[in-house]
């Protein structure tokens, strides 16, 4: 009784006008927990790759934390995603395991995908994220064709398709939009734009920067958030999801936001100036909220902090589970090559001949 009194006086003492004031207070912690375990659990990534110990190609979601915690709020657990391949952030808020998602960078049986995958190819049926897809726009027809299945069935499940904006140019995304438009699938494409194509900036790429205008073109609701406000995002991506839900209607969103680092771990991101590692680091949105939080008076310094040290335990924890887990036996490489037996398919290793 006593801690519900105090959180009600901090909150009526709370400076007026605070677009944090309608918002439940445990609820603004959570997605700062969230956010900041996403932090924290990419900075270990980064780390895990120049030790070796994650290979391929890897991607982080810093920076983009706001984008990624309030395009999962929207969603349902019943609700389907499909993912670029800068997913680890996404596949922790979709509600993996942090433990299990660290696996599969350190490609480890007890990754999402058993070690195979790694860090482009996160899939969880039990989540429903359904993959995060290392071609660019490889995701965008799968998740209008799963759209399609829905609405085939009769379902009121909703796909929620995320990408970035160097997709918007590729042929698949137009086609995409126009049949999900044409059909009236239950699909919210989402760009997550963040300036730059690898190192080239929208400007320079597309001839209409601001991506969500594209959707006129095919008579779809388009808009553009804030990527770096988290309460932004979850209102504007629940809105179409939910319209998508009971209507039929697809939609084009635009979150906008800056990544802190290149666009991949061995990207020195050389082609930024120091004003646009300034404006980054300025726009952080985990730095944001965190004040924010403070000045409406929904936790204090001592509170965040305990949420931030266990947001770095829970990542240390993801660390040392992915650390102590077994690699994959040789001899499964080939398992799940097709989805059913096919005859006459290579096994070939390697370092085997071509003939015996």
């Amino acid at each position: 009784m006593a801690a519900r009194t105090s959180e009600r006086a901090r909150r009526t003492s709370a400076k007026a006008g605070s677009p944090l004031d309608a918002e439940d207070p445990e609820t603004l912690r959570e997605y700062f927990r969230r956010m900041v375990l996403i932090r924290r659990f990419e900075e270990r990534a980064a780390q895990g790759y120049t030790q070796a110990k994650i290979g391929g190609y890897c991607h982080l979601n810093l920076g983009e934390e706001a984008t990624v915690v309030g395009l999962m709020a929207a969603l349902r657990p019943t609700d389907y995603l499909f993912a670029n391949y800068r997913e680890h952030g996404y596949a922790i808020a979709k509600g993996i395991a942090p433990g299990r998602v660290m696996a599969e960078l350190y490609g480890r049986t007890t990754g999402t995908s058993k070690g195979w995958g790694g860090s482009m190819h996160m899939f969880d049926r039990d989540t429903r994220l359904l993959g995060g897809y290392g071609v660019v726009g490889g995701q965008v027809p799968l998740a209008t064709g799963a759209a399609l299945a829905i609405d085939y069935r009769g379902g009121d499940e909703v796909v929620m398709c995320q990408m970035g904006d160097g997709t918007t140019n590729i042929g698949a995304f137009h086609e995409s939009l126009n049949i999900a438009a044409l059909w009236n699938l239950p699909i919210v494409f989402v760009i997550v734009n963040n300036g730059l194509g690898m190192g080239t900036v929208v400007e320079r790429a597309s001839a209409e920067p601001e991506l969500y205008k594209r959707a006129a073109a095919y008579r779809m609701h388009g808009e553009r958030v804030d990527g770096n406000d988290v309460l932004a995002v979850r209102e504007a991506a629940h809105r179409l999801v939910e319209r998508a839900r009971t209507e039929g209607r697809p939609a084009l969103l635009e979150t906008v936001s800056t990544r802190l680092k290149g666009h991949s771990v061995v990207d020195p991101a050389r082609y930024r100036t120091e004003a646009d590692n300034t404006a980054a680091r300025d726009a952080d949105p985990v730095a944001r909220l965190r004040a924010a939080l403070i000045t409406a008076q929904v936790a204090d310094e001592d509170e965040l902090a305990g949420i931030e040290a266990d947001a770095r335990a829970e990542a240390d924890a993801a660390v040392s589970f992915a650390d102590a887990s077994p690699h994959p036996d040789v001899s499964t490489l080939f398992d799940y090559t097709y989805a059913t037996p096919v005859a006459g398919d290579s096994r070939r290793l390697p370092a085997d001949p071509l003939f015996r």
